[in-house]
């Protein structure tokens, strides 16, 4: 699909207005696509976010539960983390997996690339699957309360269709799943 040479958005000032070690916040003062002014508001994410669909011979995964602050209620996921920028992202998806459930695996595949929310985020996502499981202990970060449980592929999925799962990794490394498996490529 072709897309415009130039990007209509012309920036014509901009204020830091918070940082802290995993976001930026800034606010632009922009002439906007039809030629008017405005502002804009961008949460510049300072880690890529990684997530995993852990999956065994028996096509069953693991779930991390745990309450999310923001959320301010208890949500199921894949395991997940961020991942420092410059740092191979396979590398950050094998540490997280290890950390949150004490698996380790020997194959891994990359099956998406998003954004998480583009229109006031610059936050990149990379899932993974990843297969060939071993069990080691979980190390869990001091900010982190877990449970991990092991449920079938089908269980997550039917999850996920009835909004039991609202993570977005989740839901998007749970459907992309689902599709590879549909395909015969999983």
């Amino acid at each position: 699909m072709q897309h415009p040479e130039a990007n209509p958005w012309k920036i014509t000032s901009e204020k830091e207005i918070y940082d802290n070690p995993w976001i930026n916040v800034t606010e632009y003062q922009v002439i906007n696509p039809s030629g008017n002014p405005g502002i804009y508001g961008q949460v510049h994410y300072k880690n890529i976010a990684i997530g995993i669909l852990p999956l065994d011979d028996d096509m069953n995964t693991y779930l991390v539960g745990q309450d999310r602050f923001t959320l301010n209620q208890y949500s199921w996921e894949l395991p997940e983390g961020g991942g420092i920028i410059g740092v191979d992202p396979l590398e950050s998806a094998k540490r997280e997996l290890l950390e949150e459930t004490g698996l380790k695996a020997s194959k891994w595949t990359e099956i998406q690339r998003m954004h998480l929310s583009n229109s006031v985020s610059d936050e990149l996502c990379i899932l993974y699957v990843a297969r060939g499981l071993q069990q080691f202990e979980a190390e869990p970060e001091d900010t982190e309360q877990l449970v991990v449980k092991k449920v079938p592929f089908e269980e997550v999925y039917r999850m996920v269709c009835a909004g039991e799962i609202t993570d977005s990794l989740a839901v998007a490394a749970v459907l992309k799943a689902r599709l590879m498996q549909l395909e015969d490529t999983l």
